[in-house]
């Protein structure tokens, strides 16, 4: 299977939006928001244009990823440091497992190192993303919301001692919330999907449940 990557096109918005609900539906929840949440990330500001990439299969769309700007905020040193934050990463099912999720991976990785971005910072499956070189952010002493170090907090250095000055917390930008009322709204303009509980739900809730 022959795979191109380019960066998403404007006219491409909800195409790749459907995708995202697709390879995302009742993964980590009866249904999904991550469709929602890259609709509004494309409006917000520190949404990353040159890290928009789509992954293309015979002219058909199969994949995105996706990255915004965030920071670290040090309190102690009353600093906060610049940092880009992974996600989603999408894959229609169909094309799920086949090498497209890492392709997409490793080329934003080295597309962010050329823009001169420090480090790229995700929530996500520990056992898929240190494949990738992703480390818990309890090695860089950065932490959530709360204090902790969630295994799901992961943390990818793009140059070597690149975080050798940074430490603190960081907090997830409210785009991120996502109201139930905000959802069932946007939902209503997608093709109606079951809602289901699985076992993949319960697997994603331990590894976030999960800490140090």
């Amino acid at each position: 299977m022959k795979i191109t990557l380019r960066l998403e096109e404007e006219a491409e918005y909800r195409i790749v939006e459907e995708i995202t609900r697709e390879a995302f539906w009742n993964v980590y929840s009866p249904g999904c928001s991550e469709h929602l949440i890259i609709h509004k990330l494309r409006m917000w500001p520190q949404f990353i244009k040159e890290l928009d990439y789509v992954a293309v299969s015979d002219d058909k769309i199969v994949g995105n990823i996706a990255y915004v700007k965030s920071q670290i905020i040090d309190t102690k040193k009353n600093k906060k440091h610049e940092i880009v934050v992974l996600g989603p990463v999408s894959v229609l099912p169909d094309y799920q497992n086949k090498g497209i999720g890492s392709k997409l991976i490793l080329h934003t990785i080295q597309r962010a190192k050329e823009l001169g971005y420090k480090a790229i910072l995700l929530c996500g499956d520990p056992d898929y993303y240190k494949k990738f070189g992703f480390k818990e952010s309890k090695k860089y002493n950065i932490t959530n919301a709360e204090g902790k170090f969630p295994v799901a907090l992961l943390i990818l250095e793009l140059f070597p001692k690149a975080l050798n000055d940074v430490e603190g917390m960081y907090l997830e930008d409210d785009i991120y919330n996502i109201s139930e009322y905000e959802l069932e709204d946007f939902d209503k303009k997608f093709k109606k999907k079951e809602k289901k509980v699985t076992q993949s739900q319960n697997k994603f809730r331990q590894i976030i449940n999960k800490y140090l």
